[in-house]
């Protein structure tokens, strides 16, 4: 029997992509994220990075979007004082509704300050420091 090259390409990838979501705190606890989800979708705020509102019934890949940010990312969760990134993924404190773009942009930065009217404040990276 000749082995199939399309098993053989993805034996290894695939074991991989298993370990990593099976890691991941947002894959771990999907009923409760999802529970999260719509209970901060539920709430109709305003996007907290631009202010702007959103539209909650545009589709998930739409730039304008509802999506849901971690304030302190949960790849950077021992910041916020966390002791799991699973207990940073699920504190709805840690959780605010933005655009999917607004998201994308912020990324895993924490934004610790926010002026009305005013440029957001991060925290330092140590590039920043010795400015």
């Amino acid at each position: 029997m000749v082995e199939s090259p399309v098993w053989r390409h993805l034996g290894k990838p695939l074991s991989r992509k298993v370990r990593t979501l099976a890691n991941n705190p947002r894959q771990k606890n999907s009923n409760a994220r999802r529970k999260l989800r719509n209970w901060l979708k539920s709430q109709g705020n305003p996007c907290a990075l631009c202010g702007a509102p959103i539209d909650y019934d545009l589709p998930a890949g739409d730039p304008f979007s509802f999506e849901m940010d971690e304030i302190i990312p949960v790849s950077r969760y021992y910041l916020g004082g966390y002791a799991t990134p699973e207990q940073c993924a699920l504190d709805r404190d840690n959780v605010q509704a933005t655009h999917r773009i607004c998201n994308q942009r912020k990324g895993n930065a924490i934004i610790i300050h926010r002026d009305k009217g005013g440029d957001a404040d991060r925290i330092p990276t140590s590039r920043d420091w010795g400015a």
